[in-house]
């Protein structure tokens, strides 16, 4: 019973007769869409490929997305937002409702993740950048799901190997929202997935690019493959986008929008 809003990027060259890409992008904790559009460069990368990008807005103040037990809002139920979502859309607009991706930033990333594990059968890859992953344990998504994602070591917010909320979010944010208590180390959560998924024990190496370097999880279920970057002293940052201040280096090595698109274009629910 509330009412829910999202942007809605549109590209130049779309065709309505021609059902089109989806790509759903989550923005973070004290942001907006409009923001994380600026951020990541979706619909600058959308105008060139032709696909429609959603940006959703989250609720209460700060905004924020309910991506798990220890962080979001009582009465708000974001992955029925998603569905609710997905319907309003392919009612407005041509959606190829089998070439859906969704992603996010920081809070963002973790609903991307939280979205995988509820609504699985819906999307055909997600993606997670600085993700604020706070639960994994009751994740068990309805298929094995690809999964990208990009974090930084030296991220002052989510903590690269995960750990207690630091110290300096705790005091600030206490006084105007729930934080978080705990959240699940990037790595942690990625090797869980790739188990999940039923990938080979030991991924592959990426070749490293600057301060980026990259492991791959192959001999996946439904090749369902799992692939994550780690930024050498990267910040809470979107790899390639636009810089945020007070939060560390943002990599110019490597673009996560680029990236991301790239392996979401591997997968569909029609060949999965």
């Amino acid at each position: 019973d509330l009412d829910r809003c999202y942007l809605l990027y549109v590209p130049p060259g779309y065709d309505p007769a021609q059902p089109a890409p989806l790509v759903a992008s989550y923005h973070g904790w004290l942001s907006s869409p409009n923001t994380n559009r600026l951020l990541t460069g979706w619909s600058k990368l959308a105008e060139q490929k032709d696909f429609l990008v959603a940006f959703p807005q989250g609720t209460s103040f700060p905004q924020r997305w309910d991506s798990g037990s220890t962080w979001g809002v009582s009465e708000v139920d974001d992955v029925q937002f998603f569905l609710d979502l997905l319907d309003d859309l392919t009612a407005l607009a041509a959606v190829d409702s089998s070439r859906i991706y969704v992603n996010g930033f920081s809070n963002g990333g973790g609903m991307s993740v939280h979205l995988g594990c509820e609504a699985a059968d819906r999307m055909a890859a997600i993606g997670s950048v600085s993700g604020a992953v706070v639960e994994l344990e009751d994740c068990s998504p309805a298929r094995p799901l690809p999964v990208m994602a990009f974090h930084g070591t030296a991220d002052p917010i989510v903590p690269y190997e995960g750990g207690p909320e630091p110290g300096w979010l705790k005091r600030n944010v206490a006084s105007v929202a729930s934080a978080p208590n705990f959240f699940v180390g990037a790595p942690d959560w990625v090797a869980a997935w790739a188990e999940n998924n039923g990938c080979d024990t030991e991924p592959e190496t990426i070749p490293p690019l600057g301060d980026t370097r990259g492991i791959r999880y192959t001999g996946c279920d439904k090749d369902a493959e799992v692939v994550f970057y780690t930024i050498e002293g990267g910040g809470h940052a979107w790899p390639g986008g636009m810089p945020l201040p007070f939060v560390g280096k943002t990599s110019k090595d490597i673009d996560a929008t680029e990236e991301l698109w790239s392996f979401f274009q591997g997968y569909s629910l029609v060949d999965q």
